[in-house]
């Protein structure tokens, strides 16, 4: 159906909404719901069964899924006349996502997106899946068959859903939030970590697991801490070659920057198109840390590419950044980024194409579905001997074409773009944006993270302060959730290390107040996922493992421990170490679940430090050694650089009895500090006899 049919039709509630994910759904003949108090008191008026169906705008089968059912007349009469239907975007309703995904999850033994499920009005599921095509095929069952089915289950086989609903809610309360066994966690425990992980590593083609392949970048972060600690090759290899063998796959948008979600096969070759501001905002500090690790120039080049990707496609007016962009363009999957080999001959020029051909595995053939994604399985000079081509030629070659290329691309239709700014994800890439400033001496990566961290602390609050969720046309709604505080406090404090401006620690420790006020549970330790006056569903979550996203608990360990030890706030640090210990059982028995929280266990375990940073009035000695640290894996320091008006009230402690006209580098622990370095060859002597490394 073309838009100008469907929007010849009256548009059903979502027309008010701002979610570019709703509105997509907003002139479909379903009589869609948003989710809220109206859809659920129809239902139990009209005693209908709900039909809740949640998505996102940039997923693939979500839009199969509305072309194929929700656009249909006859399968939107069967839905409007036995059920009341409410449409949810999961990155506006995460917390309904995951009570319902765990519903799924049960009932399939899968789970995935769209997901579609069928409960009572008191919101209790009794049947669900995900993706159904609308009739019988190949196996899998037609969606109008199964509302016909449930159909006739509602009317005359009502106590069986019932309970089966009953039953379905208990066991979603008992896995909402588990209560583990407590582990005494040790260096022993990272040591067991690490090699859990190495484990299941592909040796050969990088990753963790076997296809689908996904980034995995706090269990990356994690095994290079590790590596460093245990002195173990073999875990850096791998965090090494998985980074560079995504770098090179298709799975990184080798002309635009930026990562797609997934790889759907085992060398990284197939992605799942869309880009999530999330997968690279948590990619781009796996990168920074490896380059400083291994001095790797591909990593640099990761870092910097994936940043001016979000930087020219995904940061907003107002300086906050964009969710995602879709997979699909004119309605077919990655069309915006795969090309025809005739079509870079013509671009570039039968010499300059075939150089770039044959870097980027280019053929008439095409590589998927008889066109190219490009990606580099060989490396250059392979390349450069195969083609008798000096490298200097192939890498200008690239240079100029992936410039030339880029714009060409630009004339295209491109896919569409998730507008809204989520909290927890603008937090991961102010962390990632203000780390990489601080790492790669870039101011423009600092102003990006400063612009993005004001827009949020001036419009994405309620009357009290507190955070709220997302913003979208000038609209600022839903609650805040756990990773929202979480991730905003971490994207804070890594502004504060980046720049050494205390205001960013004072916001700092205002949401970590905010967050554990709201979110603490004293009697078995973690934080809830929702608010303590949140909407009441059928359970309240807890999230300790990691998904794409790394799980709340684990940042709030993280940022606790660090501004405890930063302001020397020893109940924040007390109450890091309780968060830990409610999932310490689970990071004993299952560590590839909870790599955010091996990192946070790193940190609590030390060695850390506090490294601070006279800049005083040699500033070549203080560059010479601030370039040092820049450039140096110090994953557990905490890095605070004097300002003109320093010491604050936060920091006073940090810089009391060091004169600030005096360039130096002390390295403390809890405040005891060694001898100050005053050059670069002093500073490196310290930083090795640490690291009890050979100077």
């Amino acid at each position: 159906m073309t838009d100008t049919e469907s929007h010849e039709r009256t548009p059903n509630r979502l027309i008010d909404e701002t979610s570019p994910y709703l509105l997509q759904h907003a002139y479909n003949p379903v009589d869609w719901h948003p989710w809220g108090e109206e859809a659920f008191e129809k239902a139990r008026v009209e005693d209908k069964p709900i039909f809740l169906s949640v998505g996102y705008s940039a997923c693939h089968w979500c839009h199969v899924m509305e072309h194929e059912s929700f656009e249909s007349e006859a399968i939107a009469q069967l839905l409007n006349e036995n059920y009341i239907s409410i449409k949810v975007d999961r990155e506006e309703r995460p917390d309904v996502d995951q009570i319902y995904m765990s519903a799924v999850q049960l009932i399939t033994k899968r789970g995935g997106w769209p997901m579609s499920v069928f409960m009572t009005a008191d919101g209790k599921p009794f049947y669900g899946g995900t993706y159904w095509p609308p009739t019988s095929r190949m196996g899998m069952p037609g969606f109008q068959d199964i509302l016909l089915k449930l159909t006739d289950y509602w009317q005359n086989k009502r106590d069986e859903v019932v309970t089966s609903a009953d039953q379905l809610v208990e066991a979603i309360q008992g896995m909402a939030a588990p209560v583990f066994d407590s582990a005494q966690l040790n260096v022993e425990t990272l040591q067991s970590a690490m090699k859990s992980i190495i484990a299941v590593a592909d040796m050969k083609h990088g990753g963790l697991g076997g296809a689908p392949k996904f980034p995995h970048p706090m269990d990356l972060r994690a095994l290079l801490r590790l590596g460093k600690r245990f002195d173990s090759q073999e875990a850096i290899d791998v965090v090494s070659l998985t980074l560079k063998k995504m770098l090179h796959g298709g799975i990184y948008d080798q002309i635009g920057g930026g990562f797609h979600r997934y790889s759907t096969d085992a060398h990284w070759l197939v992605p799942h198109f869309e880009k999530m501001l999330y997968d690279n905002a948590l990619l781009v500090p796996a990168y920074l840390e490896a380059w400083q690790f291994t001095g790797e120039n591909e990593f640099h080049r990761a870092v910097v590419e994936t940043l001016d990707y979000v930087l020219e496609e995904m940061t907003s007016e107002n300086g906050a950044f964009y969710s995602t962009q879709d997979a699909d363009s004119e309605g077919v999957e990655g069309k915006f980024f795969v090309w025809d080999q005739a079509e870079l001959v013509d671009a570039l020029g039968e010499e300059r194409a075939r150089i770039f051909n044959a870097v980027y595995d280019v053929s008439r053939s095409g590589n998927w579905e008889g066109q190219n994604i490009l990606n580099r399985p060989k490396s250059l000079e392979q390349v450069a001997t195969e083609l008798e081509v000096g490298l200097e030629e192939i890498e200008e070659t690239i240079t100029s074409a992936k410039k030339e290329l880029y714009k060409l691309r630009k004339q295209r239709i491109a896919p569409g773009r998730d507008e809204k700014i989520l909290v927890s994800w603008n937090g991961m890439m102010i962390a990632a944006m203000a780390q990489a400033a601080f790492v790669l001496d870039d101011e423009k990566y600092l102003n990006a993270a400063r612009n993005a961290a004001n827009f949020i602390l001036s419009k994405i609050h309620d009357a009290n302060g507190n955070l709220v969720h997302s913003y979208k046309d000038g609209r600022a709604r839903f609650q805040a959730y756990l990773d929202d505080y979480a991730s905003f406090i971490e994207g804070l404090l890594e502004l504060f290390h980046a720049s050494g401006e205390e205001q960013w620690l004072e916001q700092a420790v205002k949401y970590s107040e905010k967050m554990i006020e709201t979110f603490w549970d004293e009697e078995h330790g973690g934080f809830y996922y929702t608010a303590n006056d949140h909407e009441s569903l059928i359970a309240r979550t807890k999230d300790y493992q990691d998904n794409a996203v790394p799980s709340g608990n684990g940042v709030a360990a993280t940022v606790l421990a660090k501004l405890g030890r930063l302001c020397e706030r020893s109940e924040l640090e007390t109450l890091a170490v309780r968060t830990i210990d409610s999932f310490s059982g689970l990071i004993q028995e299952h560590p590839r679940a909870c790599g955010q929280g091996l990192i946070a266990v790193d940190f609590l375990l030390g060695p850390s430090r506090e490294v601070v940073v006279i800049q005083g009035e040699n500033s070549q000695a203080s560059e010479e050694m601030l370039t040092h640290l820049r450039r140096t894996f110090l994953p557990n320091g905490l890095i605070a650089i004097s300002q003109e008006n320093q010491p604050g009230e936060l920091t006073r402690s940090m810089f009391e009895g060091k004169d600030l006209d005096v360039s130096r580098v002390y390295l403390c622990d809890r405040g005891t500090c060694h001898v100050p370095a005053e050059s670069v060859e002093q500073l490196k002597t310290q930083l090795c006899a640490l690291d009890s490394e050979e100077c």
